[in-house]
This record gives C-alpha cells, sequence and structure tokens, in this order.
C-alpha cells in the first residue's frame, strides 16, 4: 500500500514538473507566433520589470489547466504524447536534412551526434513507434490530440494569411 502512495506521489511531482517546463516552453511559443503577426499582439508582448511574456504564460497556464480538468490522467497522456512524440521524432528526423545540407568544410561548426545516423534513427523509429502504438491501443484520446493538432494548422493557415 505505502509503495503504491509513493509511486503516485512520484508520478504527481514528475508531472508538475514536466508541466511547468510545456506551460514555460508554450508561452514562448505563443510569444514568438504574435512577434511574427500570426497570434495576438498583446501576446508578443515582454513584461517591462520581469522581461517575461506575463499574457502568454496566463494564456498556456489557462490552456493547461482546461486539459488538466477535460478527462482522467491516462487520457490526457495519450493524446499529449501522442502529438509530443510526433514532433521529438521529426526533431530528429530534421538532422537528416541538416547534415545532408551540411558544407564539406563545416566539421568545426556542426555539433557531432555520436553513431549518427544509426542512433538517429533509432530515435526516430523510437518516436513514431510510440506514435503508432498509442494511435492503435487509444485511437479516441490519440485521435483527440490529433484534431487539437489539426485545429492550431487550420487556425495558423488563417492568420498566416497575409493581410491586404
Amino acid at each position: 500500500m505505502t509503495g503504491g502512495y509513493l509511486m503516485a506521489f512520484a508520478i504527481m511531482i514528475s508531472s508538475f514538473g514536466c508541466n511547468n517546463g510545456l506551460i514555460l516552453s508554450g508561452a514562448r511559443v505563443y510569444y514568438a507566433m504574435a512577434r511574427d503577426g500570426v497570434f495576438f499582439k498583446a501576446v508578443g508582448r515582454l513584461s517591462e520589470r520581469t522581461r517575461v511574456p506575463v499574457v502568454a504564460i496566463i494564456l498556456q497556464g489557462a490552456w493547461a489547466a482546461i486539459v488538466a480538468m477535460t478527462g482522467r490522467y491516462e487520457q490526457i497522456l495519450n493524446y499529449v504524447v501522442t502529438i509530443d512524440v510526433l514532433f521529438f521524432g521529426l526533431t530528429g528526423a530534421a538532422l537528416f536534412i541538416f547534415r545532408r545540407r551540411e558544407p564539406p568544410d563545416a566539421s568545426d561548426e556542426f555539433v557531432r551526434v555520436p553513431w549518427h545516423p544509426i542512433t538517429t534513427g533509432v530515435f526516430v523509429l523510437a518516436c513514431w513507434s510510440l506514435v503508432i502504438s498509442t494511435l492503435v491501443g487509444s485511437p479516441l484520446n490519440a485521435g483527440i490530440g490529433v484534431v487539437i493538432l489539426g485545429i492550431g494548422a487550420l487556425v495558423y493557415r488563417f492568420w498566416a494569411v497575409p493581410k491586404s
């Protein structure tokens, strides 16, 4: 019984830590989008005193609270992980493209990844295997993440249309 409580407590602490990182990094994405003109202008302002995007942090915190109230832990985890890990895999896959574009004399300018392309390929395959596994094992919850991503893509497309 005590072990179960300790494990639940550890998961809770881990979740809070992860959520903290996601809120702060997500807020920076909103901030950058606003600075690029593809999100509300107010979100792109920094606090005079602290030099942080307060509006963006509040917006991301509110979104995190809404997500937290929409379902059970495993449901939310499935639709968040599906999209997060998909993009982790895409980030790893981008390394293949960057290495292909690398100038021949740029050996000192680029960080070398040990055993690349093997380690990179294993990472990308592991990420995408997890995404496929989640889509197959929990299609409804994973599908919610895909729908949220799709809505975001549509909103971005609407916002990014040049204003004349």
